[in-house]
């Protein structure tokens, strides 16, 4: 089949292809045609040039070894030469389990069981749907709301988006279908006692129906680039545990680096019952996420049944899925960038 040229490729977006948060029609702003990336530098064509551009976004924060790393180009050729694909009900293969045990391995200590997700829209669903099934588990159903602080972002299917920002963020146009949470006002940047005291009390008024907390630590991304300091994390550990209320921490954005240290969390090595992590999780090659969480959460919602979780496009079933983000880790810890 013959390449298409710069023109066709417009031709055919501007006639079928809708783009992430963008309109189509005659209004719609046309995107520049990519044709290469290498490093940190992506090869556009525009106005019928070829332009050499910086990836400053690293693709949308994932691409965090740049584009083409040999190491991860080579993972990619080894497993496609060995096995593509297989369902990952009732089987495994060594892809996924060297990835588990390096994510348990690299994570805040308490995270011992891992599940691999699709996305980190995905990986928010999934613990939150941990978090729902664990307190089901102990015979306190009614504790199905969540409790975020304002300001944040968390994804774009639904439940993520019922713990964006309320008012200000991208998904206020929802507001009246989502699921209600509890928000606490936006976090400080600078440490204030007060503010982990007012929020202690906010909790506590709804800790009869409050499932878990959920927060970007150290740094709110996407919703606004918004720094906090990493003793309210410690403060909130606290928090919950005096309540009986669980922690998750969302490291979709923050993590593999992203803070100073491997993960947001290992600034003042506070573990969470959950943690999401993903993006750069495979260094941009292909979507894959996963939600690890304590031995607790996992054996305590086991002893009650199956987590209800399985997607038809399970990512664990091209090992590789696996065999990237694996390869990407060890770049990340080893220092192998480019």
């Amino acid at each position: 089949m013959p390449a298409l040229t710069p023109l066709q490729i417009s031709a055919i977006d501007a006639a079928h292809l809708w783009h992430p948060y963008s309109t189509i029609g005659a209004e719609a702003v046309p995107p520049v045609v990519a044709v290469g990336a290498r490093g940190a530098w992506l090869t556009l064509i525009r106005d019928g040039e070829s332009i050499d551009a910086l990836d400053a976004m690293s693709s949308w924060w994932t691409a965090i070894h740049g584009h083409g790393h040999p190491v991860l180009d080579a993972a990619l050729t080894k497993q496609l030469s060995t096995m593509n694909h297989v369902m990952f009900g009732g089987l495994t293969h060594e892809p996924a389990a060297r990835l588990a045990q390096l994510l348990v391995d690299i994570t805040p200590a308490a995270l011992q069981t891992v599940f691999f997700c699709d996305s980190g829209s995905v990986s928010v669903e999934v613990a939150v749907k941990m978090a729902l099934q664990y307190w089901r588990s102990r015979g306190q159903p009614g504790k199905t709301r969540l409790m975020t602080w304002r300001g944040g972002y968390h994804g774009d299917t639904f439940t993520p988006m019922s713990i964006c920002d309320p008012d200000g963020g991208m998904h206020k146009l929802w507001a009246d279908v989502l699921a209600q949470q509890v928000f606490a006002p936006q976090v400080p940047r600078d440490y204030d006692p007060g503010y982990s005291a007012a929020f202690e009390a906010q909790l506590a008024e709804h800790a009869g129906e409050l499932a878990a907390v959920v927060v970007e630590p150290v740094v709110q991304g996407a919703g606004g680039m918004r720094f906090h300091d990493p003793r309210y994390l410690v403060d909130l550990r606290d928090i919950c545990d005096r309540h009986g209320v669980l922690l998750i921490f969302d490291e979709i954005a923050t993590g593999f680096g992203r803070t100073g240290e491997l993960f947001a969390a290992d600034h003042v090595e506070v573990s969470p019952d959950i943690m999401c992590v993903g993006k750069a999780l495979t260094g941009g090659y292909l979507s894959l996420a996963a939600t690890l969480c304590t031995t607790d959460v996992a054996h305590r919602i086991s002893s009650a049944g199956p987590l209800l979780h399985g997607p038809p496009s399970w990512p664990t079933r091209w090992p590789a899925r696996c065999r990237w983000p694996a390869s990407s880790c060890c770049c990340g810890t080893t220092g192998e960038r480019r």
